[in-house]
């Protein structure tokens, strides 16, 4: 079975799909029509080098992701206004964009990072290893971690968005299996997938755990400090296993990528209709490589 590099997101009433040197948008407009949107990559992380080493690339491909996602929501969120009357331009505020990144990065810092670091300090006075309260912080964080996405997976306009992501990761399988892009292939492939960014975002869980436990128990300031300072450590640790589980398929990469098959399953993928596959479809043929081009694993 073929591994491909392509990868997706799930969109308000679309997806989003990245290949090898397109990024392709395809949303279902109000009026049915899917309309699709094709543009070249131009980042960073394609023209320098020292960009694509190990454990670096993990951070540049955190942040471009994080730029290249918004900017896709906020693309398909300006066909739907709440109204029910149509953008019909789909601009994007790259300003807006910018400042939705920063509000995330500093949501995800103060609600997975800080806050469990907090509730942690109160038990310093009866755990004196300071290994023993970064498992515990990590245990609370894992804990608001799957909170939060169960709570999200229960709200209703969020749910056609998992199911949008279950059509990527449907397509994704169909395609790595050789079989044409149709509706009904595509229907018989599961909803999960080893590489989706929730197993990442749970791996990152695991990584900070460990990366954490070298800083120690310091003062509460130095803890804050320590935690922001290591998130990209964490995150270039966690790219890099992410794609070694992606791309083997024993026991132990199988064992490692099982939980976060099972929060998929269980909260951020669900099962499509035959239009999301079809908006599905649309979007991964948009960026399929082209003559000379590779999107191996």
């Amino acid at each position: 079975m073929k591994k491909t590099t392509i990868g997706g997101q799930a969109l308000i009433e679309g997806i989003m799909m990245r290949g090898p040197s397109k990024i392709g948008i395809a949303v279902r407009k109000p009026n049915k029509e899917i309309i699709l949107k094709v543009d070249p990559i131009d980042l960073p992380s394609k023209k320098i080098k020292f960009l694509q080493l190990p454990f670096i690339r993990g951070v540049v491909a955190l942040g471009e992701a994080l730029l290249i996602g918004i900017s896709a929501l906020m693309y398909s969120a300006s066909f739907w206004e709440e109204d029910g009357k149509e953008n019909t331009d789909g601009k994007i505020n790259t300003l807006e964009a910018v400042g939705l990144i920063a509000t995330s990065f500093a949501l995800a810092i103060l609600v997975f990072m800080l806050i469990p670091n907090f509730i942690t300090s109160f038990f310093q006075n009866y755990i004196n290893s300071p290994l023993l309260l970064n498992i515990v912080e990590g245990i609370f964080r894992i804990s608001f971690f799957l909170l939060y996405v169960v709570y999200v997976s229960k709200l209703e306009d969020i749910k056609r968005v998992f199911e949008y992501h279950g059509a990527e990761h449907k397509s994704i399988h169909c395609y790595e299996n050789g079989e044409e892009l149709t509706v009904e292939n595509i229907k018989k492939y599961p909803i999960m997938h080893k590489r989706c960014g929730t197993s990442f975002l749970f791996m990152v869980m695991i990584v900070s755990i460990v990366v954490l436990s070298f800083f120690g128990w310091p003062s509460l300031i130095m803890r804050i400090l320590s935690r922001i300072i290591a998130l990209p450590i964490v995150a270039g640790i966690s790219y890099e296993i992410n794609k070694i589980m992606g791309r083997y398929d024993n026991s132990i990469c199988n064992t490692l990528s099982y939980p976060g098959l099972l929060i998929q399953k269980y909260a951020t993928v669900r099962e499509p209709d035959d239009e999301q596959i079809e908006v599905a479809i649309k979007a991964l043929e948009s960026v399929l490589p082209g003559e000379g081009e590779k999107d191996n694993w």
